[in-house]
């Protein structure tokens, strides 16, 4: 697989695809054996960083868009800082596709990387399923447990992965809607049913919401080629919408958008770059900043001072933003506490 760095593969996309649309995208707990191996390996890193050694880093991104290419290069800006020329990125996007991660994933482990960035769920569970040795760090996934399929799950997954979150706390996220809304009787949760984690989080917000008495209801899409119709049916059907950190939607904000505004239907979602595109509020966190701290995480794990079977899962601090040219357009008069969502 060729080695490419994220700032060609943006370049070399942008040259061919400046006139197309925005295209969609589509465990169990690490024995010791798994660990020990992982111990040899962090051990083997130390001695490479001592030696001034070159380190190369695989980084499986699931799709491109706003969020989680800023997770990218956050991590990348991390461990430039740390090793400066002594580090090569192996980038490869997956551009929507589960198998692809897999694809991907696998040739990290064949050529021998010293790491894997896996960016987003699929991303992820491909990277877990790939290896129990080489460090794995998952960013941009919302909950480990539910994408790694781990029961009882505390926080510390174990064997070779770790990474950061980003969840913001969905019983506030519910709040936010109420705030927003405090009359709304009926809200439409949708999101991409091949999405764990999207599932996971509309589970949560639909229980929250019902315990204020607010009637949630679930509407799924099966991937892009549904979203138009399926969003459509949640619009007609209720007073707002609600989107979780779905890779699907961030992928396609225009068309959610182009249905909820001119019906007036406010949509309220998980993370700051859908709601740029598509949103009037969400709780924000920094993806930027999120693939920083995973970065950091990864510094450490190379040079030795920490293990990863030991690392818990880290979050950023959350924000109440707000997207002002949709605010407008709907009429809506924004809460105190909430900061407008730049450019």
């Amino acid at each position: 697989m060729r080695k490419i760095t994220r700032r060609s593969f943006l370049a070399a996309a942008a040259a061919c695809g400046a006139a197309a649309a925005l295209s969609a995208c589509g465990g169990s707990s690490a024995s010791s054996a798994a660990a020990s191996s992982v111990a040899s390996s962090t051990a083997a890193s130390v001695s490479a960083a001592a030696d001034g050694q070159k380190f190369t880093v695989g980084i499986c991104q699931l799709v491109q868009h706003a969020a989680l290419d800023a997770a990218t290069q956050g991590f990348e800006d991390a461990l430039t800082a740390a090793f400066g020329d002594n580090v090569t990125f192996d980038f490869q996007n997956a551009q929507g596709d589960s198998a692809t991660c897999a694809t991907i994933t696998n040739g990290f482990v064949s050529s021998g990387v010293d790491l894997i960035m896996a960016n987003a769920t699929p991303a992820l569970q491909a990277a877990q399923a790939a290896t129990n040795t080489i460090p794995v760090l998952g960013t941009s996934v919302t909950e480990y447990g539910v994408a790694l399929g781990l029961d009882n799950f505390s926080g510390t997954v174990g064997g070779n992965v770790s990474g950061t979150s980003d969840l913001a706390p969905l019983d506030q996220q519910a709040d936010m809607i109420v705030e927003w809304m405090p009359d709304a009787k009926k809200v439409g949760l949708l999101y991409c049913s091949a999405e764990a984690n999207s599932q996971y989080q509309v589970d949560e917000v639909q229980k929250y919401l019902e315990a204020k008495g607010v009637t949630a209801t679930q509407y799924a899409f099966s991937d892009s080629n549904d979203l138009s119709s399926v969003c459509q049916q949640a619009a007609n059907e209720n007073d707002a919408l609600y989107v979780p950190t779905d890779n699907t939607v961030a992928a396609n904000t225009g068309i959610v958008d182009g249905i909820c505004r001119p019906a007036k239907k406010p949509v309220f979602t998980g993370e700051e770059g859908i709601c740029s595109g598509c949103g009037v509020a969400t709780l924000s966190i920094s993806y930027y900043d999120l693939g920083r701290t995973t970065g950091e995480m990864a510094v450490k794990i190379l040079k030795g001072e920490a293990d990863i079977s030991t690392m818990p899962i880290e979050n950023t601090n959350v924000t109440k933003k707000y997207n002002k040219a949709i605010c407008d357009d709907l009429g809506l008069t924004v809460p105190e506490g909430y900061e407008e969502i730049e450019g």
